[in-house]
């Protein structure tokens, strides 16, 4: 397919999963409706943003991974059912001691095609993910939908263009990324504008860079910290972004969302070889790129 409909899930989370994933499923039934063709979730959107503390309890949250699973095999059948591919951000639980931030793509006739585990993991306040995650280790790969190659990366996965890039290397044509980012209040209002701003652009550049579409999928609400400490806004505006850097459609910051948007795959090829980045890249000229730095 050339034109495809892509759908974003923009929404909040409550305390409890399973309220949390029949939302989800609504909104994937809704956009079918409306002709979403791939369906993208938040990051974690079974849950509240649990990383905000270190709490040993929050593993219990977790779940394994693969076709004989609950989740998966839901997912499997609404995907099935209503011929859309999905996307679903979990927590995934490994063997005892191992969690990942895990992503699975299930295609259009319900076939499981895989996951993607999250290989950049921050360790910031309100953002302890290095507590609960362990980097990924299944590489950076498409998955070849009915509708699109894709990729899928996330959240702190998009601050780094290595990653984007060798995702679109092998095949993506859209990049999906699974997010939830915001606001510490105290910060917004001397830092918010350039958080959002410095977010927007890397994402956007991702797209320019790779001759590809991306999706930018981010959670809205104001989540408390279970601390008891100032919690975070997370500031929504889901985007989408053409291989020019151009916004096709923003979600707002502030409500839940289900956005549709339609991509011209076939703008690719003519984009990339106007601007032919992966042509003139020196790929002998990188090798001190596997260095932590440079002396």
């Amino acid at each position: 397919m050339d034109k495809v409909n892509v759908g974003l899930i923009q929404m909040k989370c409550s305390d409890d999963l399973e309220e949390n994933f029949e939302k989800t499923l609504e909104k994937i039934k809704d956009l079918a409706k409306s002709g979403a063709n791939i369906i993208c979730t938040q990051e974690l959107f079974k849950s509240k943003y649990f990383c905000q503390v270190e709490d040993w309890s929050y593993f219990k949250l977790a779940e394994e991974i693969n076709e004989n699973s609950k989740t998966i095999k839901t997912l499997q059948t609404t995907a099935k059912d209503l011929k859309v591919v999905i996307i679903a951000s979990l927590f995934e639980k490994r063997t005892e001691g191992i969690y990942h931030n895990t992503a699975v793509v299930i295609d259009a006739d319900g076939s499981y095609l895989g996951k993607y585990r999250k290989m950049h993991i921050p360790d910031d306040p309100h953002f302890y993910e290095k507590f609960y995650f362990t980097p990924g280790d299944l590489g950076y790969k498409t998955f070849k939908t009915k509708y699109a190659d894709i990729g899928v990366l996330i959240c702190w996965d998009q601050w780094y263009p290595e990653a984007a890039r060798l995702t679109a290397l092998s095949g993506a044509k859209i990049l999906f990324y699974p997010t939830a980012i915001g606001w510490l209040p105290s910060e917004k209002e001397e830092f918010g504008n350039s958080q959002y701003n410095a977010w927007e652009t890397i994402q956007r550049s991702h797209a320019v860079a790779n001759g590809c579409y991306v999706m930018a999928v981010n959670r809205v609400g104001y989540e408390k910290s279970p601390d008891g400490n100032e919690g975070i806004e997370f500031w929504g505006q889901s985007f989408v972004s053409n291989p020019y850097g151009e916004l096709l459609v923003k979600g707002s910051v502030d409500k839940e969302e289900n956005i549709i948007c339609e991509v011209d795959l076939s703008i690719i090829d003519s984009v990339r070889t106007t601007w032919p980045f992966f042509r003139d890249r020196r790929i002998d000229s990188y090798q001190d790129i596997t260095k932590r730095f440079i002396d």
